[in-house]
């Protein structure tokens, strides 16, 4: 990316954060946050509790955005739900989502909301059957690595960071698009969230720890940029 598109980029993002952020609660005014998604079914929607605030630490330190040092904990039916541009979920069990949850999940989705679930191990097959039930006639589709959310600020040419072995399988990163927007990013076996934890909690490389917050910041710049 050249100087001029790089400030071109700048500028927009400060316009567009001006009015997506706008309607945030009091004590985020004028910040942006990542609202880690609570959900029903019995899965650990809390897990990787130090990871969201070392993203968002990371994107104040590297990206222009002014970001909240804590993250929001928000649920499908909060009156708050629609003043977040960026949902985060992860979890290692079961997703369940409630009908009514569902048409709103739809709703906010396909009017400028952006979900990004990340496998933390174990959710696959629920969150396949409840993103499913969302949207019924939209499939699942691989990103490929040419995509800008791999390219972004940072550049990931074989795209997703393999961050923690699970099943060692390749990390693949998936979404749904509605009418050509890509409203879902399902970052699959590369564990992205354990790679932004502290390291006394996951000793991982910092070589590790540094490609998964980059991806992190990636998406978080796509998603309110598009």
């Amino acid at each position: 990316m050249t100087k001029t598109n790089n400030t071109i980029l700048i500028i927009f993002l400060i316009i567009l954060m001006s009015i997506q952020l706008f309607s945030q609660e009091k004590d985020y005014y004028g910040k942006f946050t990542i609202a880690r998604l609570k959900y029903g079914g019995g899965g650990d929607w809390y897990s990787d509790q130090s990871s969201i605030p070392n993203l968002l630490e990371f994107i104040n330190e590297n990206i222009p955005i002014n970001a909240h040092s804590k993250d929001k904990h928000i649920s499908i039916m909060d009156n708050n739900f629609f003043a977040y541009p960026y949902i985060y979920m992860t979890g290692h069990g079961n997703i369940k989502f409630t009908d009514t949850e569902i048409l709103r999940l739809r709703k906010y989705l396909t009017t400028g909301g952006f979900l990004h679930a990340d496998d933390n191990y174990g959710m696959d097959k629920s969150f396949r059957r409840e993103i499913k039930r969302v949207f019924p006639n939209i499939d699942l589709v691989e990103i490929p690595y040419s995509h800008p959310i791999f390219h972004m600020i940072y550049k990931f040419p074989n795209g997703l960071p393999k961050i923690h072995e699970h099943d060692n399988k390749q990390p693949v990163g998936l979404g749904i698009f509605v009418e050509n927007r890509f409203v879902v990013f399902y970052s699959y076996e590369s564990d992205l969230g354990d790679g932004w934890e502290s390291q006394n909690v996951h000793n991982d490389p910092e070589e590790k720890r540094l490609e998964a917050l980059k991806m992190g910041a990636n998406i978080i710049m796509y998603s309110l940029t598009h």
